[in-house]
């Protein structure tokens, strides 16, 4: 079993900034990919960003290209997300999730963290 714990979601206007983290626990050594999804109001659970563990590569989605960051500190077995100017339709729950390599689906998931963007 993987733990993830999310953290660092809050308030911010339009144009701020927040950095999320995602500290895991347990059998962290058998994670091949971890990755932030968010959910808003309404609306299905969606892809933010996934990076492979040990390699470091990202991957984004298109609507936070350019916006957000993920990245990794393996020796604090922590995830990143830095997000920069941030738009009221990025508010969401984000979620942290992590997946095995033999596993075709993320099998981990935090309890999220509110993320509100509003003047």
């Amino acid at each position: 079993q993987v733990q993830l714990v999310e953290s660092g979601g809050g308030l911010v206007q339009p144009g701020g900034s927040l950095r999320l983290s995602c500290a895991a626990s347990g059998r962290t050594f058998s994670v091949y990919k971890m990755g932030w999804f968010r959910q808003a109001p309404g609306k299905e659970r969606e892809f933010v960003a996934g990076i492979i563990w040990k390699g470091g590569i990202g991957n984004y989605a298109d609507s936070v290209k350019g916006r957000f960051t993920i990245s990794r500190d393996n020796a604090k077995n922590t995830m990143y997300l830095q997000m920069n100017s941030l738009k009221p339709e990025d508010t969401a729950v984000y979620y942290c999730a992590a997946r095995g390599q033999g596993s075709a689906a993320y099998d981990y998931w935090g309890q999220g963290t509110q993320v509100t963007v509003s003047s």
